[in-house]
């Protein structure tokens, strides 16, 4: 999903591309204002999504979608509590887990593809075992609604994070709850970990994101800009960086080592619901109750195109592994895919 990946349309080779790129070059830089002509060209090389699949099943609204680790099924989650899973190459629905009949906030598959992961508005965790369709476990502590969770790398924990301001974690194998951070001063909605695992974010409805050590549950920094509630936050690829999507309708980026903003991205027309890094880092993918996806830039900081096709508030996203498929999710009850073309 880079900026050096040019549209398929085009069919133009890459050396064709260099002798292109090197000719601008060559005649703007004696010209004032160069940079930004210069910028317009490589967008126009950029790869370009459109809906290729449309899944259909859900009776209630959708309130999160994930891929699996090796990009063959998709999980989504409902307000009725239901999950399903669904295989991405037949476009078919293959399993409904129902456990209890509560908003579901998040679902997560584990590192391995063989657990999935429910985080419920009655506090609870769901653990499933995907193959068999059956519940596993149940994760109890949290004194309100689980919002957001994730494994980690090796698969043996899980952290959650709630509207109690709490944000936990769990031995998946005794099911106990072994540590808490406090530090927010409102409900969170979002917390994961950085790649290396070493490192926490939180996104809360008091306005910040936290960056919490691991080991010390210490806060590192607290980023302060968003006006409104911050909905979503993620780790860049290399764990440099962090994406933040809010209310404020704004897509913001900070540095982890300062915690400094680098960059605010303007376009939605609402509260922006969902953001991702693409896989190498280039390009954020964010979502919106504009109803509309938005694809941006990293480096310069500009929309490079928006996916509209939902009827509605647009609720998640996901990006497959390779950076080749979106998914989406939203209150039209509906999951649509979106490729290059």
């Amino acid at each position: 999903m880079g900026i050096y990946q040019f549209d398929q349309k085009t069919q133009q080779s890459e050396k064709k591309l260099s002798l292109i790129v090197d000719n601008w070059i060559r005649k703007l830089s004696i010209r004032s204002g160069w940079i930004n002509d210069f910028n317009k060209i490589i967008i126009q090389y950029a790869r370009y999504f459109k809906q290729v699949k449309v899944l259909q099943g859900h009776v209630k609204y959708l309130t999160s979608v994930k891929f699996s680790p090796d990009d063959t099924k998709i999980a989504s989650s409902s307000l009725n509590g239901i999950i399903q899973i669904w295989d991405i190459t037949l476009g078919k629905q293959i399993k409904i887990l129902k456990g209890k009949l509560s908003w579901i906030y998040d679902v997560q598959f584990s590192p391995d593809g063989n657990i999935i992961m429910s985080c419920l508005r009655d506090g609870i965790i769901q653990l499933w075992d995907i193959n068999s369709g059956e519940e596993i476990k149940k994760l109890e502590g949290h004194s309100n609604s689980v919002t957001s969770g994730q494994f980690s790398l090796n698969g043996k924990m899980i952290i959650s994070g709630s509207w109690d301001k709490t944000i936990r974690f769990w031995d998946i194998d005794s099911g106990k709850e072994i540590k808490k951070f406090e530090g927010h001063s409102k409900g969170i909605r979002h917390v994961r970990f950085s790649p290396d695992n070493q490192l926490i974010i939180s996104s809360s409805y008091d306005t910040t994101i936290r960056i919490w050590n691991v080991k010390s549950g210490q806060t590192i920094h607290i980023l302060k800009g968003h006006l409104d509630r911050v909905m979503k936050s993620q780790f860049s690829p290399n764990g440099y960086y962090i994406v933040s999507c809010s209310r404020d309708n704004t897509i913001r980026l900070w540095d982890v080592s300062s915690g400094n903003e680098l960059k605010q991205f303007k376009g939605h027309l609402d509260l922006i619901s969902d953001v991702k890094f693409s896989s190498d880092g280039q390009t954020i993918v964010s979502c919106s109750w504009d109803w509309t996806i938005r694809l941006w830039d990293v480096h310069l900081g500009v929309e490079i195109q928006t996916l509209e096709g939902h009827f509605t508030k647009v609720t998640g996203l996901d990006i497959s592994s390779d950076g080749n498929t979106i998914v989406s999710s939203s209150n039209d009850e509906i999951i649509r895919l979106w490729r290059p073309f």
